[in-house]
């Protein structure tokens, strides 16, 4: 059988041919452009897809700070820290989005193991020492610390223009600021800060050992860095929350204390407001001030007031005459490395020291209904106790906080879209405002790989 055509003559033949070669090359090459642009509209599509999740995730945000807004007008009235058992604080539904406030356990064991998840919750911003009021002394036995860095802090923020301490920055391309510190990340600006020093092994600042960080101490427990420790924000009224004055046991009248006592239920008013009198000024220097609150409870217990008695003025009196008070650090919820380092700052061995604060800890721990008043610590260490002895004789500790800090970290849907931003939030003047808010999304992953698993089995991709 022939083939059509096939008396054509040759040349007729090969074009032919050449035609067909060229028709199947463009049509392979309009095949492959096609392929091309449905593959290019797929990643748009997936691009899409996470702008949007993030664009959720922001959103989802914004929502968690409103939320947080709530909580602490809601929970955090007149001082009190509210307590995470209070409020939804993981895996928070927003829409199609979740979010979740990566916090610190207060009653975390130092010499326990290393947190390799997430404690989530608000962050008390008065368990921390604050960089603006904490002297040398008292920074250097943070962990890591070294003297050097501690008087380079002191100096950055002095307002002594000839500076107390000789430091070279010029050759960093810019001057010490000779003023107080406005954010604690303001620290990496300081002479002398090393990103070992301000972080630790936490790179993702998350109070986690994550499995992309390593114990470098080998010593079982987690090396945070200086930023876990340190605050800018501690500001405490003094004053109640309608704005009246507190009862200054310092200048007040006698009569102007027993009417206080009385007005509380305070029993033997009469001659107890007349030995607190008579302590102040009747001292052979003709004034023995109370130099803290705690003070005033060392000697209220001494002159025979009971522990109840005394919790029912605690929020009504005060030892200044200062609007606000700043750098008080917050018994109740300061953790171990903070505590030692504000006693052995004030002259009490190490040894003392690190007891004391591991007896607060797990006293506090066993006893959450008693922290509503600073006598608690005297029932803890004993008001013969060396550190209650170095605390009274300044104004050092409170058992109120009005800085939070919600450390925000949210998905969108099907788990994309990571997001973390962290807020401070301020309540020293009635309703939360917002102090000051940092993305942290550059950190990484911050959830542990708890949450991670769970967006996984949830056929979701983190």
């Amino acid at each position: 059988m022939k083939l059509r055509n096939s008396n054509l003559p040759l040349d007729e033949r090969r074009e032919g041919a050449s035609v067909l070669i060229i028709v199947l090359w463009v049509s392979l090459g309009l095949v492959a452009i096609a392929l091309y642009f449905a593959n290019s509209m797929t990643y748009e599509l997936r691009a899409s897809d996470n702008r949007v999740a993030g664009l959720t995730a922001d959103q989802a945000i914004e929502g968690a700070a409103r939320y947080v807004s709530y909580v602490l007008g809601t929970y955090a009235t007149n001082g009190a820290v509210p307590d995470s058992s209070e409020f939804a604080c993981a895996d928070v539904p927003v829409g199609d989005a979740h979010f979740w406030l990566i916090g610190r356990d207060p009653d975390a064991d130092t010499s326990g193991t290393i947190p390799t998840e997430p404690y989530f919750g608000l962050i008390d911003e008065g368990s921390k020492l604050n960089l603006n009021t904490a002297n040398t002394n008292i920074l250097s036995y943070l962990p890591n610390m070294t003297a050097d860095f501690a008087q380079a802090i002191v100096d950055w923020r002095s307002t002594n223009s000839s500076g107390t301490y000789a430091l070279d920055y010029e050759q960093l391309g810019y001057e010490e600021k000779e003023a107080p510190f406005e954010t604690e990340d303001e620290l990496r600006l300081v002479y002398g800060a090393t990103e070992d020093l301000l972080v630790g092994d936490d790179l993702n600042r998350n109070g986690a050992l994550d499995a992309n960080e390593t114990d470098s101490t080998g010593t079982g427990q987690l090396n945070s860095g200086l930023f876990e420790y340190t605050t800018v924000w501690t500001r405490e009224p003094n004053f109640h929350s309608d704005g009246s004055s507190l009862t200054n046991v310092n200048t007040a009248s006698q009569s102007t204390i027993q009417t206080l006592l009385q007005a509380n239920g305070v029993g033997n008013a009469a001659n107890m407001a007349h030995t607190l009198w008579s302590y102040v000024h009747t001292s052979p220097g003709g004034v023995n001030d109370f130099h803290s609150v705690l003070d005033f409870a060392v000697q209220c217990q001494s002159f025979g007031m009971s522990e109840s008695d005394f919790a029912k003025i605690y929020n009504n009196v005060t030892t200044s005459t200062n609007t606000y008070l700043y750098g008080r650090v917050n018994v109740n919820t300061a953790g171990g490395d903070v505590l030692m380092a504000l006693f052995m700052g004030l002259n009490v061995d190490q040894m003392t020291a690190s007891g004391a604060a591991q007896t607060l800890i797990t006293y506090r721990e066993q006893n959450a209904g008693n922290l509503n008043s600073i006598w608690w610590i005297m029932d803890a260490l004993g008001n013969n106790s060396s550190v209650i002895k170095a605390l009274a004789r300044g104004d050092y500790v409170t058992t109120k906080s009005f800085q939070f800090t919600a450390d925000i970290a949210a998905v969108g849907p099907f788990g994309r879209g990571y997001r973390r931003v962290k807020f401070v939030f301020d309540t020293s003047e009635g309703a939360p405002i917002i102090l000051y808010r940092q993305d942290l999304s550059r950190l990484g992953w911050a959830l542990g790989d708890k949450v991670r698993q769970a967006l996984l089995a949830n056929n979701t991709t983190p």
